[in-house]
């Protein structure tokens, strides 16, 4: 008996000199970011054309799905990573947790959906919007990287603010217009509610 590891049944290996097969270099790579990479990241780091990337991806997301493995290959924020699969997430989250558990404050949240909701604004516009000053738990979404700075407002100067890639991937969405919409969560008398409050 040799100390060599014997190729699983059925599995297929790149023929001398070839490399990896595609597959099998996305998952590699995959495996160690911690941000999405887009395909066209990928296509040239693979030296691959972005199309046969994007086909590899998706086969290997359904691959993935159809097998009910732990994780899940997903394309978000503009690009693609590994998570955890829906059904395991509490699992994960036990043994990630170590018993400190970090969530957003209600007043976090609600700052946190005016950015999403109003961006590009002011922390003067989410004051105004929320009534009470904003400053201190908009610092705690930068500093956690879910708000960015998003320039300045040509008029007042004021420092503009969005939400980031990281709030995209966070939350699982591809861009902000998955974002869900307000109008069935509001008010019906949403005209008269604003009138009062100024």
């Amino acid at each position: 008996m040799t100390g060599a590891a014997e190729p699983a049944a059925g599995a297929e290996e790149a023929e001398p000199g070839e490399g990896p097969k595609l597959e099998a270099a996305l998952e590699a790579i995959l495996l160690v970011v911690d941000e999405p990479v887009a395909e066209v990241t990928l296509a040239q780091v693979l030296e691959r054309p972005t199309h046969e990337v994007a086909l590899a991806l998706r086969g290997l997301a359904a691959e993935y799905t159809a097998a009910g493995r732990g994780f899940d290959l997903r394309e978000v924020a503009g690009g693609w990573r590994f998570y955890t699969r829906a059904a395991c997430a509490p699992l994960v989250e036990r043994f990630v947790r170590d018993g400190q558990q970090t969530r957003l404050t209600q007043a976090a949240l609600e700052t946190l959906a005016v950015v999403a909701y109003r961006q590009p604004v002011s922390r003067s516009r989410v004051a105004a919007v929320r009534g009470v000053n904003s400053d201190g738990v908009m610092r705690t979404l930068v500093a956690r990287g879910l708000v960015e700075e998003a320039g300045t407002d040509p008029e007042s100067q004021a420092v503009l603010y969005r939400t980031s890639s990281y709030f995209l991937e966070r939350l699982g969405l591809r861009d902000l217009s998955e974002l869900p919409e307000l109008a069935p969560f509001l008010p019906d008398d949403v005209e008269n509610l604003e009138e009062t409050t100024k």
